[in-house]
């Protein structure tokens, strides 16, 4: 019994040394993004129904290629599926859209039809890391994965694939609205993620969505002690108003 106990202290500290140290490894200075950086994606979710009746959620498909939680303004870039032979110089527009973001972005490409076409691998992950991205969603594909996981960069994607845009791909636009894994994404708008997925929220509510996800977080986890000790999630709902 001690040895197990000893072994639960030891994970959740272990927990907590990655999390602060992914926390530190974000830029500070905006507490709102700071903040949105504590809640769960999944209170963000629900607040965003909850207050506006809206799924700002994409879809699941979208997974992190390792544990990661993050949040940060949009940077979207639009990518048009185009055969020709003009290599990379078709492409030039995302590799601006990195150099020229403020440090704490969050990279939001969407690929065409592209769930085939890596749009982003080792060479983008670290320059966004460098750059000081918060992370990168990517509707499309991600390669060169064991490059990027030791980088530690947060990537979701629509999975893992070997190919390459050049050629395949023309840059259509940064900045301009997107529909990334099924939710409009404007740039400026707050990307949050974690291992349950992504969420976005409009600038001009996320004051308001995130008081109510915080209320909603602390809900929840007041909830897990009473459930303990008494041994019900039925008498925790009719206590607490949620589920």
């Amino acid at each position: 019994m001690k040895r197990t106990v000893w072994m639960l202290v030891v994970a959740l500290a272990a927990a907590g040394v990655w999390l602060a140290t992914r926390l530190m490894a974000q830029p500070a200075g905006d507490p709102l993004m700071e903040s949105f950086r504590m809640v769960e994606v999944a209170s963000v979710a629900d607040a965003m129904e909850q207050l506006y009746g809206q799924k700002i959620y994409m879809s699941h498909e979208m997974r992190p290629l390792q544990v990661t939680k993050f949040a940060g303004p949009a940077v979207t870039v639009l990518l048009k599926k185009e055969e020709h032979k003009e290599g990379s110089k078709a492409s030039e527009g995302m590799l601006d859209a990195i150099d020229n973001a403020k440090p704490g972005s969050v990279y939001v490409m969407v690929l065409e039809d592209g769930a085939d076409y890596a749009g982003i691998g080792g060479l983008m992950a670290t320059a966004m890391k460098y750059r000081g991205f918060a992370g990168a969603v990517i509707d499309g594909g991600v390669r060169d994965t064991p490059q990027i996981r030791k980088l530690q960069f947060p990537v979701f994607s629509r999975g893992v694939v070997p190919s390459t845009t050049i050629n395949h791909y023309r840059f259509a636009g940064v900045n301009v609205p997107v529909t990334c894994a099924g939710v409009r994404v404007n740039a400026g708008d707050i990307i949050t993620a974690d291992e349950d997925g992504v969420a976005v929220v409009p600038r001009a509510r996320a004051a308001e969505v995130l008081k109510k996800a915080e209320d909603l977080d602390n809900t929840e986890h007041s909830m897990i002690p009473f459930i303990e000790k008494y041994r019900s999630i039925k008498e925790a709902v009719a206590k607490f108003g949620r589920i």
